[in-house]
């Protein structure tokens, strides 16, 4: 018994510090994706801790695939690009547009997930945004239709990855088709984020591509909470294929460009609106 509580009080300082480091992280990760970088002496002010603590928590988010150390702080990892695309300007110019707003957007909506849920994301930079902000050690299945998805998680250990399958399409590396649509069947989704090409109040979210369309809309049935994450651009276009109606939006999550104007059909349909 003695032995036992020696164990018992050499452990509950060892729980504490490892509690204190996890928050530490958050934090960080948190401060990194609004300001979108920092440094390592903001931080040790910030946390009140050693600059000797904060680069070795830097040096151990940087090992987990969760930001790119630089001289004196971080900054967000990158997306992770197929070799072939790595080069390719009009696909590396798509990544690029709105990229501050696509990161700030990710990080509000990622910001709206509790522990132990499973989340899907629809194709698309917007919602790949998402993906690089999930808060850490919440216990999450992520269901995803897309490749890059599954290399940008392919590091984060403390999440479960399923993927559909399905037909290798388009420049996103998404999963369609009957394949990908069945393996949805069973699959319950507590929250979904939608990326579109467009996001109009009458015609609701849209893609200019029919499989893709088709795969979000089979998510869009299979979801509790439906959250569209689109930049200011995408609000008031029409693609050609539609996903959802707009009255089956929970929320909205978009930049700080969009107007009162813009939002204002949407709010009035009762959707919660963010920018971020």
């Amino acid at each position: 018994m003695p032995k036992l509580k020696s164990r018992v009080l050499k452990d509950k300082p060892e729980t504490e510090a490892q509690g204190k480091q996890e928050v530490r992280y958050q934090t960080i990760l948190n401060t990194l994706h609004q300001a979108g970088a920092v440094s390592v002496d903001a931080l040790s002010e910030q946390l009140k801790v050693t600059v000797v603590t904060i680069r070795r928590d830097l040096d151990a988010l940087e090992r987990k695939g969760l930001l790119h150390r630089t001289h004196g702080g971080a900054v967000p990892i990158q997306p992770l690009f197929f070799e072939p695309f790595r080069h390719d300007r009009s696909f590396v110019r798509q990544v690029e547009r709105q990229a501050d707003e696509k990161r700030r957007i990710g990080y509000a909506a990622a910001a709206l997930i509790q522990p132990d849920e499973t989340i899907a994301v629809t194709p698309g930079t917007t919602a790949a945004a998402v993906v690089r902000a999930l808060p850490l050690n919440y216990n999450l299945t992520v269901v995803t239709s897309t490749a890059n998805v599954v290399m940008e998680l392919s590091k984060r250990k403390d999440i479960k990855v399923f993927v559909t399958g399905g037909t290798l399409h388009g420049e996103w590396f998404s999963l369609v088709g009957p394949h990908a649509i069945r393996s949805l069947e069973n699959i319950l989704i507590h929250t979904l984020f939608i990326g579109a090409d467009g996001l109009d109040p009458d015609w609701g979210a849209t893609s200019f591509d029919q499989d893709e369309g088709e795969l979000a809309l089979t998510m869009v049935e299979h979801a509790r909470r439906h959250i569209a994450v689109v930049d200011h651009t995408k609000l008031g276009k029409v693609a050609n294929w539609r996903i959802c109606q707009s009255r089956t939006l929970h929320t909205i999550v978009t930049d700080t460009n969009a107007t009162d104007a813009m939002i204002a059909p949407f709010r009035d349909m009762g959707i919660q609106i963010i920018r971020a």
